[in-house]
């Protein structure tokens, strides 16, 4: 196994690990703190995306001094530490503190993706992209099926154990590396190749404001997609649990990662059918289809949520897939990083927004009321989308 595919082996581990208790918080928090508010599920899972968006960014300046492979070492065994403190805590203050901190090192683990970037030639970068979104499918079905049957067998905060098992695996494989690569502790320095990029920058500075205001159209209407589709995730399984005869943690786990097992049909579909239609008429398209989704799935009927859930996961698959597509489609190679971050920041942006967001709502109204403000954020979604992109429709469909 090389290093790229060992790479993709600690990306599958670390994702399954960190998604086991995502459709289960309302259960972790009940069984094992006794606390049953919606708004309390909300607070933290927002409280987790808002301290993995303040981490990653020192990291990625730590990489700087010390090569990915031995940083990863140091931050894994601390996040496997961490984990276990997390199972041994008593109090819901002391959880708190203990399983940001942890996530705190988990974050560094978000430089796999830009390292494994650095590996890849340029003309395979939008492969590796699709590559990554079907890993990070396959990580979450992995994870809510894990976790459904944890939760099922043993204790709910037995999950942190798994956690740090999983933790102490990849720094088996990235010890295993560093000794097979003859990794150096400090990342090699190309001093060469950063004046050429900075020369770059400045022969292009021209194009950079188009660049910048289109990175940030897409990023507004990032935000407000992943605000709407977030909003029916952190209480579905509660509610799939309160509307369906099929009482299994299990299935709940399995129904919970439908968008999942549909993203990776979609994307088989995507790759044999090659629609001739454009990016923006296929995003407009998914998010009429997710209006659809998010309809059935609030019928409260447990076959028709099913069947919801199977034409979200299609919508969700083909809005995100396209807007990423449409990204590096308008951006440079040289900006690639820059550009996505912007937009990785947004989508972070709305999935607190819409945490802090859906306490509230379950809270006050029901489980259902999720699934409603959902589908009118698509409807306002596809508007504003339409509004900030039209003029390139219209070349589009007049090109065609």
């Amino acid at each position: 196994m090389n290093l790229k595919q060992s790479l993709i082996l600690l990306t599958i581990v670390s994702v399954i690990c960190d998604t086991m208790l995502l459709p289960f918080y309302p259960h972790f928090f009940s069984q094992a703190f006794g606390i049953d508010s919606p708004q309390h599920v909300g607070y933290y899972i927002a409280a987790c995306c808002f301290t993995v968006m303040v981490a990653f960014p020192l990291w990625a300046k730590v990489a700087k001094k010390i090569q990915e492979l031995h940083l990863w070492v140091y931050t894994q065994i601390i996040a496997g530490c961490l984990g276990v403190a997390c199972y041994y805590s008593t109090s819901i203050v002391e959880f708190w503190i203990l399983s940001q901190l942890m996530l705190v090192f988990k974050a560094s683990y978000l430089l796999i993706y830009p390292f494994v970037m650095r590996l890849e030639e340029k003309d395979k970068h939008l492969g590796m992209v699709g590559l990554f979104s079907v890993l990070m499918h396959f990580g979450g079905i992995g994870g809510a099926l894990v976790g459904g049957l944890t939760l099922q067998i043993f204790e709910p905060r037995d999950i942190y154990l798994i956690m740090a098992s999983g933790d102490g695996l990849q720094v088996l494989v990235c010890l295993y590396l560093i000794n097979r690569e003859k990794v150096p502790f400090k990342p090699e320095a190309e001093p060469s190749l950063e004046v050429e990029e900075a020369s770059d920058t400045d022969n292009k500075v021209e194009s950079k404001p188009r660049n910048i205001l289109f990175v940030y159209k897409l990023g507004a209407v990032s935000l407000m997609l992943y605000f709407s589709a977030f909003l029916i995730r952190p209480f579905f399984a509660r509610y799939w649990e309160s509307i369906s005869a099929w009482n299994s943690e299990v299935f709940t786990g399995f129904v919970y990662s439908i968008p999942g097992w549909v993203a990776l049909l979609a994307l088989w579909i995507n790759h044999r059918s090659q629609s001739k239609n454009n990016n923006h008429e296929q995003i407009i398209l998914a998010f009429f289809v997710g209006m659809l989704g998010l309809f059935l799935q609030g019928s409260q009927q447990d076959l028709v949520v099913f069947a919801g859930r199977c034409i979200f996961g299609w919508a969700m698959f083909q809005a995100t897939v396209r807007l990423e597509v449409l990204l590096f489609e308008l951006s440079s190679p040289e900006s690639y990083g820059s550009d996505f971050s912007k937009i990785h920041f947004f989508q972070n942006f709305g999935v607190i927004l819409s945490s802090f967001a859906i306490g509230w709502l379950v809270d006050v109204y029901s489980y259902q009321m999720s699934f409603v403000v959902a589908f009118f954020g698509f409807v306002l979604t596809a508007v504003v989308f339409y509004w900030l992109f039209r003029q390139q429709m219209v070349v589009k469909s007049a090109s065609t």
